[in-house]
């Protein structure tokens, strides 16, 4: 039996950068991942496929809509999905392989199967052809990542409704797809379609589409996709599901109760994740999970079994790849007698359609209810000449900041590169930056990092020298 320092269950982001960062640390590690490929969902069924064709969407869609205003005559452009879709295996297939050879660059011993617990230190893994074999492990990291979420009342049949794993796999492009979640992935993938010639039609439950984030963002976000030509039903409450041959037929009720149909021949379900411990034997160990089925963990992320920790998707907090990378390395270093940290307000979230939608820290909502005292800036990217230069004018950022002190209390932005963008306003927010801090920066012309500097002129004392 193979005996390790730490081992890790699942090579998602979070499993594999605390892999890495485990080995780079001394400790002679291992990781199980139960699929063929490592990468976890955000490489093979998540960030980077839908990235990949958020790209190639976003390129038809310049050369149909925008290349004759650049000078740049062509005949019409055509979609040839299929090579879309093969593209995008291509990027997903590269950045697997990238993990794979991470994994040998760091001396990191590769498990393929479902990685059950015994007991408190050893590992049954369980192989794609039923065999098993079992490791013995000092410390367990559990990275097993979520799954797509359902609503009770949906079968979903992964043909004509799916969730976002069949969407990025689809072999034509459908005619009307309908939406029942308005959060992130439900948005992106929706861009994706109305860009190459779906209808969209997009379900939501709340108030806002992206109703986590600050409303000012999701009214914005709204124009931008009407613009694009979806649909956005807010205040609807979905209330069957029901496919008929190749047609899908969903039922709401409004917001004034009454009944409204949508019929499409694709139903994507996009009404979140939920926390994957199938087959994890946590019974085997004591660990028990919370009524969202999310492990339980202390301030170390260690859950009640001392030696195991666990992070990303699996335990509380926003489903971000980036969280999850975090924790990773912050376990990492606990396990190695380091004090790490984490700021969680401080984890940016990013929303990929173009324009794009960044944000951290405190919503503006969030203020008011807290009763904290701030003062708001804002400057709109169509005031910007780079932005001109460009022809995405749409958006703004808005900077809100603590009324006394002038520190930072939340940027949120729709912007162009907003994804890119926002790093500057974690950094700033990192070292408890002013708003006047950011205002006096020299910030490089022209650029669309310049509204961030005109949105903290306007919050200091309404100065933006552009609006």
């Amino acid at each position: 039996m193979s005996t390790y320092d730490v081992a890790v269950i699942g090579s998602g982001p979070g499993g594999y950068v605390a892999a890495i960062r485990c080995a780079q640390l001394g400790f002679k590690t291992a990781i199980i991942e139960k699929y063929n490929t490592l990468g976890g969902t955000c490489l093979n069924v998540g960030c980077i496929p839908s990235k990949a064709l958020l790209d190639s969407s976003e390129h038809f869609h310049a050369a149909e809509k925008t290349f004759a205003e650049h000078g740049i005559d062509i005949n019409a452009p055509k979609v040839n999905f299929e090579q879309m879709i093969n593209r995008k295996r291509g990027v997903v297939d590269t950045n697997v392989q990238g993990i794979a050879f991470l994994m040998k660059k760091n001396n990191i011993d590769v498990f393929t199967g479902l990685g059950s617990f015994a007991d408190d230190t050893h590992i049954d893994i369980t192989k794609e052809d039923g065999s098993k074999e079992q490791i013995e492990a000092k410390k367990t990291i559990i990275a097993t990542g979520s799954k797509p979420s359902s609503l009770p009342f949906i079968n979903i049949d992964k043909e004509r409704i799916i969730t976002s794993t069949e969407a990025l796999e689809l072999s034509e492009v459908p005619k009307h797809m309908i939406i029942i979640g308005g959060g992130v992935i439900g948005l992106e993938l929706g861009s994706v379609y109305a860009r190459i010639g779906s209808e969209v039609t997009v379900i939501e439950y709340a108030d806002s589409i992206i109703p986590t984030m600050d409303k000012t963002l999701g009214k914005e976000l709204t124009k931008s996709l009407k613009k694009l030509g979806m649909k956005i039903n807010t205040n609807h409450g979905v209330k069957s599901v029901e496919r008929k041959g190749n047609e899908v037929i969903v039922k709401a009720d409004n917001k004034k109760g009454e009944e409204v149909t949508f019929t499409g021949d694709y139903c994507l379900v996009s009404v979140g994740r939920k926390a994957y411990t199938d087959g994890l034997g946590l019974e085997n160990v004591g660990i028990a999970t919370d009524d969202r089925g999310r492990i339980e963990v202390n301030e170390h992320l260690q859950t009640s079994k001392k030696n195991i920790y666990a992070i990303g998707d699996v335990i509380k907090g926003a489903m971000l790849a980036h969280k999850a990378e975090e924790e990773g390395t912050f376990v990492a270093e606990v396990i190695a007698g380091q004090k790490p940290h984490i700021d969680y307000n401080l984890i940016p979230g990013v929303v990929y359609t173009w324009p794009e939608v960044a944000a951290v820290g405190k919503t503006e909502e969030q203020l008011k209810e807290e009763g904290v005292s701030y003062k708001s800036g804002s400057f709109p990217i169509r005031a910007l000449g780079r932005a001109r230069a460009s022809m995405d004018i749409e958006g703004l950022v808005k900077i809100l900041a603590d009324s006394e002190t002038d520190e930072v209390l939340g940027i949120h932005m729709i912007a162009p590169r907003a994804a890119d963008l926002i790093a500057e306003a974690v950094v700033a927010m990192e070292f408890r930056a002013s708003a006047e801090d950011i205002a006096r920066m020299s910030h490089a012309h022209p650029t669309y990092a310049e509204a961030v500097k005109e949105a903290a002129l306007d919050a200091t004392d309404k100065r933006s020298i552009h609006s």
